[in-house]
């Protein structure tokens, strides 16, 4: 490799410092966007052997950096200029904080003497910058010195993956990221994340409660897949012999098909009856909060033994016997000392009459359009493939319908926020070494994500893009209609969207329902980006938590 003048005359700085701080704590990949503030950090990556994988808006820089996190289970780094470029990921950093994702943020910032409210006048000046973050991270910090970098990143780090993850924003003045560095290379740093374990006495009553239950039920949220306690909630449930019900977060927490899998239609009063009517519910990793609780309509009549690695959710919808703790740790622990069941009859009949009860509701409908196209997803897809969905009709359907099989589910549900699913799904295709990925977008939620197959094309990266274009904002035209008759501000101007993709020399096809699953296979064995659009207006199943008899 052949070193320029300059690059043999460099003298490391604050970027540097920053670059080999993730370096030292493992980071591979890292996503974001160049700034005018962050340069100092931006010419240290190329020093550096880390991925740089650049979005074309911030907002998707820490969408895509969220489905990696995600898909891989570790803290994820986003690096951000000051002021507009900021102000534009939080969003998506909204999205990693309702979800519980380990995301460390790095940002830029104004000259330190701008700083504190000086007011200078400095491009992108904003008078308290980590306060417009708070309301959507973990905790912020800056560092004001060199010798500070490396222990703010690692503490910060630290934070992002101890449970409850999510995203912790760290930001440093452009003078320092410039400014010479005193301090020798960074080697020797660590932030082995702290321990979330349940107190003994809580799990002993628990245990007990369960035990003596005749109807125990559980029910399965966000914070048991991103703990990865499936294992340990599959032999809970087998030795209780247990229904378990998961949320739309918790989706992939427990095996779809199993004789004791209630799955995930929390939207229909059949399944929300059934847990009100149990006499011990387990509750885990879920804050019982609007999707998981049936719109606020479920009314448990049991005891509920809430297990929440975040604090501020225990017991914040429903009382009962909570235990703050990691999901995993907690329920390797109930296993341990819960006792065999013997309620395979009851709980094996439970579940096969719960689900022909949503099973008959949703034959009244005439919901075969929606249902074959779900099912043409499904049959398209590998076990293995991930999957991330965008808020839109079908992937409301996702919520409740999809199985993910060995391949993970992750949606927009945490925050509800439009133009997810694309740059997270190339945000974990990053991570996947040439593993295909799907995204599935709405045409309204497309619109907020098309400046990302740009980014697609540059990195080359194997997702196909499903794109269901129905004209406009379909749910909320459904919602408007339902509750007023008519619906407004929801029908779209959007392009060819094939004939955009192609203009990027991303191969694209314009589908139908018959063919949509052939179209997808092929798509998602092309080894490289592709977009599949399907023109269908869908509807969804008829809601239950507006039912008064």
């Amino acid at each position: 490799m052949t070193v320029s003048a300059a690059e043999t005359s460099h003298r490391r700085n604050g970027g540097d410092v920053v670059v080999e701080s993730l370096e030292a704590l493992g980071a591979a990949t890292v996503f974001g966007i160049p700034g005018q503030h962050a340069l100092g950090l931006f010419d240290a990556l190329r020093r550096s052997d880390l991925r740089f994988v650049s979005s074309r808006a911030e907002n998707n820089a820490a969408f895509a950096a969220d489905g990696h996190a995600r898909v891989t289970g570790q803290v994820t780094p986003l690096l951000l200029s000051t002021g507009p470029g900021a102000l534009t990921a939080l969003a998506g950093l909204q999205e990693a904080m309702a979800a519980s994702v380990p995301l460390l943020v790095i940002s830029s910032q104004i000259p330190s003497p701008g700083l504190g409210g000086a007011r200078r006048g400095f491009l992108h000046e904003l008078p308290d910058q980590q306060a417009v973050a708070r309301g959507v991270v973990k905790s912020t910090r800056i560092a004001r010195a060199a010798s500070q970098i490396p222990s703010a990143i690692a503490e910060a780090w630290r934070e992002a993956a101890t449970a409850p993850c999510g995203p912790v924003w760290v930001e440093i003045p452009q003078d320092i990221l410039l400014a010479e560095a005193a301090v020798p290379p960074v080697r020797d740093l660590s932030a082995t994340p702290l321990p979330l374990r349940p107190r003994a006495e809580l799990v002993t009553e628990a245990a007990g409660i369960l035990a003596a239950a005749e109807r125990p039920v559980i029910l399965a949220g966000g914070g048991a897949v991103r703990a990865g306690a499936q294992a340990a909630l599959l032999e809970l449930a087998e030795r209780l012999q247990a229904p378990v019900a998961t949320t739309f977060g918790g989706k992939g927490a427990f095996p779809w098909a199993h004789p004791l899998s209630l799955q995930s239609w929390l939207e229909d009063r059949h399944l929300t009856e059934f847990l009100e009517r149990a006499d011990a519910l387990l509750v885990v990793g879920s804050g019982l909060g609007e999707l998981s609780s049936n719109y606020h309509t479920f009314t448990p009549r049991g005891r509920v033994i809430q297990i929440e690695a975040d604090l501020g959710k225990l017991e914040s919808n429903h009382h009962g016997l909570g235990i703050h703790a990691d999901a995993r740790t907690a329920l390797d622990h109930l296993a341990a000392e819960v006792p065999t069941g013997d309620r395979a009859g009851w709980a094996h009949a439970a579940v096969a009459d719960v689900l022909a009860r949503v099973g008959k509701r949703l034959a009244g409908q005439e919901l075969g359009l929606e249902q074959g196209i779900l099912a043409s997803v499904r049959a398209a897809l590998p076990d293995d493939t991930p999957s991330f969905w965008d808020m839109t009709i079908l992937g409301y359907w996702a919520w409740s319908a999809y199985d993910p099989r060995a391949g993970a589910f992750h949606s927009a549900q945490g925050a509800g926020g439009l133009g997810y699913g694309l740059p997270a799904a190339l945000g974990a295709a990053a991570a996947l070494d040439g593993a295909p990925v799907l995204a599935v977008s709405g045409d309204g939620g497309a619109m907020y994500s098309l400046a990302e197959l740009a980014t697609l094309r540059q990195h080359d990266l194997p997702v196909t893009w499903l794109i269901v274009d129905d004209g406009g904002y379909g749910i909320l035209r459904e919602y408007m209609t339902g509750t007023f008759g008519a619906a407004t501000a929801t029908e779209l101007t959007r392009p060819d969207f094939a004939a955009l993709a192609e203009s990027f020399g991303i191969p694209a096809v314009t589908t139908t329902p018959e063919s949509l699953r052939a179209d997808l296979v092929e798509a998602l064995g092309s080894g490289g980006p592709g977009v599949v659009v399907l023109p269908a207006r869908l509807n969804m199943f008829a809601p239950t938590h507006l039912e008064t008899t």
